[in-house]
């Protein structure tokens, strides 16, 4: 694969006409390929997204894809898969089951390492959104403070950044108690651990929207230290798609299928860093269960990791992937495993798909860099609501 960081490397030119001139292939019939387009009343490709979680702002440019048509214009019918844990993403792209799936790095990077053959064609999340959240009095305030405290976890893959951070300050399990938490704040609201995982979008949103017993107001930032993995060693690099490796290097029709999707992919994120309202509107619509003032918070704190991309929204960062992967070798967790035991394949990140994708939205006039991004200002209710 190319690794090249230049926004617009192509793998060549046929492949690259092959993906502008998209919509006047044929349809495959099988969701392998590009088909005449929405706009030209052609059949469209079916295409399955598998998320790694239930509908919320996290994937709200990919719900404001479908319901802005972006899809349709680019030939597509995609079908969005929820999971609430009970379907392993890279699992269900690797079977075969979907086309593309939106996962965490490390964890993929496992996968590979047990055999998926897998490519992150598109890394959504340039800045990491995981957070360990303690009371403002209880002295927890770097990683290297963990030591001797119940540190919350969830588990599953999403704790590979805490032991990278640990690993980087010289602590490990035996130093720290590890506490599986839920995905919720309740085991740190009631002081049975020390320190809460959360992410900037959801959990930490769920201690501002609570109520303090002691004063009957909303609990406020002030009342709590928070460490961003972003500003550590630990830091990975999160929501990524990843396709098929085997389609991308054999099935011309699954290249030109992966470049349309991409486009309208982001400019689905587009729209929901214009709009964050309404992209909260259309992912309340299609079945999140969270409040509306919380959904918006999620919409923003999404557009936050995404926004600005000064190579393009998706552009995969070297230095950003090369730190991933030292991490997540790294990273030790209180059963003694590791994400990954050695260096991915070169197969396992391109940037060829997504920079072809850049390359025509920029020449339509789309702003793919976000440069003058501005996130709002949410207020939180209680609950959410």
């Amino acid at each position: 694969m190319n690794h090249s960081r230049r926004r617009f490397a192509t793998i060549g030119g046929i492949a690259l006409a092959a993906a502008l001139a998209l919509t006047a292939c044929t349809a495959s019939g099988d969701g392998t390929g590009a088909t005449d387009g929405g706009t030209d009343g052609g059949e469209l490709t079916p295409v399955k997204l598998q998320l790694q979680w239930l509908p919320q702002g996290q994937f709200a440019g990919y719900f404001a894809a479908v319901d802005q048509g972006y899809f349709e214009e680019e030939g597509l019918e995609v079908e969005i898969i929820p999971s609430g844990g009970d379907i392993v993403p890279q699992d269900a792209l690797a079977n075969g089951d979907v086309d593309y799936a939106i996962a965490w790095v490390p964890k993929v990077l496992g996968s590979i390492e047990a055999g998926a053959n897998l490519t992150n064609i598109a890394q959504i999340f340039q800045r990491s959104g995981t957070l360990q959240v303690s009371w403002a009095d209880s002295g927890i305030d770097s990683v290297a403070d963990f030591e001797g405290k119940k540190i919350g976890s969830w588990g599953f893959g999403n704790e590979w950044e805490i032991f990278a951070a640990m690993a980087a300050e010289g602590l490990d399990s035996s130093t720290v108690q590890i506490i599986t938490q839920d995905f919720n704040m309740n085991a740190f609201l009631q002081g049975d651990i020390d320190a809460a995982q959360a992410m900037t979008y959801n959990e930490y949103a769920q201690l501002l929207e609570s109520v303090n017993p002691d004063t009957g107001e909303l609990y406020q930032p002030d009342d709590f230290n928070v460490i961003s993995y972003q500003d550590t060693v630990g830091a990975m690099l999160q929501d990524a798609i990843w396709a098929d490796t085997e389609r991308l290097e054999s099935d011309e029709a699954y290249q030109e299928t992966t470049v349309a999707f991409l486009k309208a992919v982001i400019k689905g994120w587009v729209y929901a860093a214009d709009n964050p309202q309404e992209a909260s509107d259309i992912t309340i619509a299609e079945g999140s269960g969270w409040g509306p003032s919380h959904e918006l918070w999620m919409v923003n704190e999404t557009n936050k990791l995404i926004w600005p991309a000064p190579d393009g929204v998706g552009m995969i960062d070297e230095a950003a992937w090369n730190a991933t992967v030292e991490g997540a070798l790294s990273a030790v967790n209180e059963a003694g495993a590791s994400p990954i035991t050695e260096e991915p394949p070169a197969t396992a990140w391109s940037n060829d798909y997504i920079s072809q994708a850049l390359e025509a939205l920029e020449a339509d006039g789309v702003d793919v860099t976000g440069e003058g991004f501005e996130p709002i200002d949410v207020e939180l209710a209680e609950g959410g609501n």
